[in-house]
């Protein structure tokens, strides 16, 4: 493995440096190679799946930079998911889209994340029920809210990603949320909304009028 070109400035914070100085420094591996790897893959959509090894051998990082690189997008990932800061607070659905955008927007599975809120809209959990395909047949009323009726909670707000890319709800969608919307009512649980996160954007299934059931 060759050194790196140059001295990256870190004088200034990690956040003056360009997205390929950010890998290269993550991994130490050249920064000619992290620019070339995301020229070929800028959203690094392949890492996590394509695996260290075959990273290494694509691209030339070496097996050490490219754990470290794989390690690393990963926790950036999973950081890009918690709330912002203590006391997230859901005011509009675009505080559920744009928060959760950028972990979602990649994912090459669908997954579906409840957050349960307090009588403040304040978020105190998030959890992923699902992970794999969400036919609708395979959602159950009973795991979405499962963790809601333990913790107390007032509201909860549910996702999902498209791993197509286009948000535009399906007619599964649809029908799921005018099944969880009716079960938060005879839980005392409000859906407060169902946010489909595609690769560019977001809709807000409240903002359709899509929680609001028939009740």
């Amino acid at each position: 493995m060759s050194a790196l070109p140059r001295p990256l400035p870190l004088e200034g914070g990690v956040g003056l440096l360009e997205l390929a100085e950010l890998a290269a420094v993550a991994c130490g591996a050249d920064l000619a190679v992290c620019r070339a790897l995301l020229e070929a893959d800028p959203w690094l959509v392949r890492l996590e799946s394509t695996g260290p090894e075959i990273l290494a051998a694509e691209h030339g990082l070496g097996r050490i930079p490219a754990r470290r690189l794989v390690a690393a997008v990963a926790l950036g990932r999973r950081l890009a998911a918690l709330p912002a800061e203590p006391g997230w607070r859901i005011r509009s659905p675009a505080d559920v889209g744009e928060r959760l955008l950028p972990a979602m927007r990649h994912l090459e599975r669908e997954e579906l994340v409840v957050l349960l809120l307090n009588t403040k809209n304040v978020v105190t959990a998030r959890r992923t029920v699902y992970a794999g395909n969400l036919a609708g047949s395979s959602v159950r009323v009973g795991e979405v809210y499962r963790d809601a009726v333990r913790r107390q909670a007032a509201a909860v707000v549910v996702a999902h990603n498209h791993p197509s890319g286009d948000p535009t709800p399906s007619a599964d969608d649809l029908r799921i949320t005018a099944e969880l919307a009716e079960a938060g009512r005879l839980l005392d649980i409000e859906l407060l909304d169902h946010v489909v996160i595609g690769a560019d954007g977001w809709v807000s299934l409240r903002s359709l009028g899509a929680t609001s059931g028939s009740g």
